[in-house]
């Protein structure tokens, strides 16, 4: 496939999916297709055992300006076409996914890039950045799941600043709401991620997979987990390896 052509990009090195938004002649803007085949891509990475962690970001300098209005406009007679639908099915397939994920921005992080930055674990962002949730400006109902999130990661009064008036933010704001975690400088946002991901994918998949549920409110699963660090052998290899000042060798996969 031209690499010019709308689509994402996905390469699996050490553990570590990288996705990667490519759209140039539209700032990255995510097409219909683009978001149909995001769910699926998810579910094999999913699938993989040797992927540890995923880092999601945008061809050259930026991560992704939203929607392809014109890809979304050309389908509006189609009267099954719910271009709202698939946005939220992609981000809630990127919220499920079982293992760590980071967003790396820079650049326009904007509506519809917001939303799956908003369903990564982690955002890093370099200095420059600009983020902004923008159905305000279209006329669009946020998806109540997508506000949901919003609401849970920055807060009720930081998200109705975004979405009441679609205004972007600087990187200076979004890491005081928390919208994102770490602003690096330009040149440097590469390496901190890859350096970081390395860390995730050499921790407890067990933790992980467990503080994953536990932040989304599933404390029924509190005996579940407790019984899998039981059987998983992990903790008893994360104790020796501390004692014995050496690198863990976990077992437990999802």
């Amino acid at each position: 496939m031209d690499r010019t052509e709308p689509q994402l990009q996905l390469t699996v090195a050490d553990g570590i999916a990288t996705v990667v938004i490519s759209n140039p002649a539209k700032r990255n803007a995510m097409t219909a297709t683009m978001w149909q085949a995001l769910p699926g891509l998810l579910e094999r990475m999913a699938a993989d055992p040797a992927v540890r962690a995923l880092v999601l970001t945008g061809a050259g300098d930026t991560f992704c300006a939203g929607a392809d209005i014109s890809s979304l406009r050309d389908r509006a007679s189609d009267p099954a076409y719910d271009p709202q639908a698939l946005a939220v099915a992609a981000e809630e397939a990127l919220a499920a996914f079982p293992r760590p994920t980071l967003a790396a921005v820079r650049g326009y992080c904007v509506g519809g890039g917001s939303q799956l930055a908003a369903a990564c674990d982690l955002r890093f962002a370099e200095e420059g950045a600009s983020f902004g949730v923008t159905p305000a400006k279209l006329g669009i109902v946020y998806a109540a799941s997508s506000t949901r999130r919003l609401v849970s990661l920055i807060g009720p009064a930081a998200a109705k600043h975004l979405l009441f008036s679609g205004e972007l933010i600087g990187t200076e704001r979004a890491l005081r709401t928390g919208l994102v975690d770490e602003v690096l400088p330009a040149g440097e946002l590469d390496k901190r991620v890859e350096a970081y991901v390395r860390i995730l994918a050499s921790r407890s998949q067990l933790t992980q997979a467990a503080a994953k549920e536990f932040a989304t409110g599933r404390e029924d699963r509190d005996a579940y987990w407790v019984e899998q660090a039981r059987r998983s052998g992990d903790t008893a290899e994360g104790v020796a390896a501390f004692l014995e000042r050496r690198a863990p060798r976990f077992t437990w996969t999802t």
